[in-house]
C-alpha cells in the first residue's frame, strides 16, 4: 500500500461531460460532469484500481511523463494522486477478531488497569507499521 500519482487524460466530450483515462493503468477509465466531479471521479477510480491490483499481488505500472502522452484538442493531461492506505482504511475499517497469547502476569496487570487490549494492540500495530 502506498501513495501514487498518474497522469490522466481528460477529454471534454459534450455538454460538460469529461471523460478520463490513465494510460498507465489497465482498466482504469471514469468520467464526469464537469472538471470538478471527473476530477473527484478519477481519484476514486485511480485508487480502487491500484488497491485491487495490490492486493491481487498484481506489478504497479510506472507512471508516464506527461510529455510522453499524445492529445487532441479537446484532451487535457493532468496529474491525479491516491493514497491506497488512506483507501483501505477508509473501506475495510471492519473489526477482524484475532487470538493472542501473553503471559498471565501481563494480562492480570493490563485487566487491573482496565487497558482496552484491542485498542492497544491497534495503536501499537499502527506505530509498528509507521501508519500511526
Amino acid at each position: 500500500m502506498a501513495k501514487y500519482v498518474y497522469p490522466a487524460i481528460f477529454a471534454k466530450v459534450e455538454n460538460g461531460l469529461y471523460f478520463v483515462d490513465f494510460p498507465d493503468v489497465p482498466a482504469c477509465f471514469t468520467q464526469g460532469e464537469g472538471m470538478a466531479q471527473a476530477l473527484e471521479m478519477a481519484e476514486d477510480i485511480l485508487c480502487l484500481r491500484l488497491y485491487d491490483m495490490e492486493k491481487a499481488g498484481e506489478e504497479i505500472p510506472e507512471p508516464s511523463e506527461p510529455k510522453a502522452l499524445s492529445v487532441k484538442d479537446n484532451e487535457t493531461v493532468s496529474f491525479v494522486h491516491c493514497d491506497t492506505v488512506f483507501y483501505k482504511r477508509y473501506y475495510e475499517s471492519k473489526s477482524v477478531k484475532k487470538t493472542l497469547t501473553i503471559p498471565g502476569w501481563l494480562n492480570d496487570a493490563a485487566t487491573a488497569k482496565s487497558i482496552n487490549f484491542s485498542q492497544t494492540l491497534q495503536n501499537a500495530l499502527l506505530e509498528q507499521l509507521n501508519l500511526a
